[in-house]
């Protein structure tokens, strides 16, 4: 009878994870879960952050087949037993800090851990894209799965594609932003994105909000960013940002419409190859034709 082999892994908390064996039933933090699809590996249940609600949040979903999947819940509403329900030999989530299993309250993450082992991968400021992209990529490979090889040549290419477009003598100023609602708006500190860096040190020129509080996010009126006069915004798609239709009241967000090239931005999109060569493709192909219209 063939022995089984005991499977560990060290997630971005500096913590050990073990099991008797190789995990197969996983659940997972719905951004993790959709970067495991991409790799090859089915989770058995889905959970949601704070930001989210009780259905599954689409932008963060990636190619999931949420119809298929339970999703279990999210934030304070989500209790342990509620994902041991699911028989878990593994959970997946993100850290944002090093510390802190995103989207799990913290006496729940504790609970959790008392039960089957819980991984996170850092998604940070700490972390370049690639890093984000190469340790999914171990978790997965210790899962036994991975990306098909031809996705690392897809990406390469959508890499060359973006340095060629952002290269040329029209350099277009993109802003990525969160809609708050018709009053205020959330503009992205591209430093504390690992994307919106990635985009920058390809040749992509993003515009940076003023210095002020807030890590991740500058707080202001459309009037600011109304100011800073982009040709492209990437604006946050995911359900807890405010949509398009909600801002038209406003006067700066119309000319803002008006005038630039609105692209989605998933500040939460699958860690995976293929995720990020779209990602990259549709960057590349907006900086291509905003340049050439200039």
């Amino acid at each position: 009878m063939e022995q089984s082999t005991p499977w560990e892994f060290s997630d971005d908390r500096g913590r050990l994870a073990v099991a008797g064996e190789r995990p197969l039933r996983i659940v997972a933090y719905i951004q993790a879960g959709a970067t495991l699809w991409d790799h090859g590996i089915r989770p058995v249940g889905l959970f949601g952050s704070q930001h989210d609600g009780a259905a599954p949040d689409p932008a963060k979903s990636g190619e999931l087949p949420l119809g298929e999947i339970p999703y279990l819940g999210s934030g304070g509403a989500l209790h342990p037993d509620t994902l041991l329900e699911a028989e878990p030999d593994l959970v997946v989530a993100v850290t944002y800090d090093g510390e802190q299993v995103y989207g799990l309250e913290p006496k729940t993450a504790l609970e959790l851990e008392a039960d089957v082992p819980v991984v996170t991968v850092a998604v940070g400021p700490g972390r370049s894209l690639a890093e984000v992209r190469e340790r999914f990529a171990a978790l997965s490979g210790s899962l036994g799965r991975g990306e098909p090889l031809a996705t690392a040549r897809e990406l390469d290419a959508a890499e060359d594609a973006l340095r060629q477009a952002a290269g040329g003598g029209v350099r277009p100023r993109v802003l990525a932003l969160s809609p708050a609602g018709p009053d205020r708006v959330h503009l992205a500190r591209p430093g504390a994105w690992p994307d919106l860096r990635a985009l920058a040190e390809n040749g992509v020129g993003l515009l940076e909000p003023a210095a002020g509080s807030g890590a991740n996010w500058s707080t202001v009126g459309w009037a600011d960013a109304a100011a800073m006069d982009p040709d492209i915004v990437l604006t946050d798609t995911r359900i807890n940002a405010a949509r398009p239709a909600e801002l038209r009241a406003d006067a700066h967000w119309r000319a803002i419409e008006a005038r630039a090239r609105l692209l989605p931005w998933n500040p939460e999109a699958p860690c995976s190859r293929r995720a990020h060569t779209r990602f990259f493709e549709l960057v590349a192909d907006t900086v291509r034709e905003t340049a050439a219209r200039a």
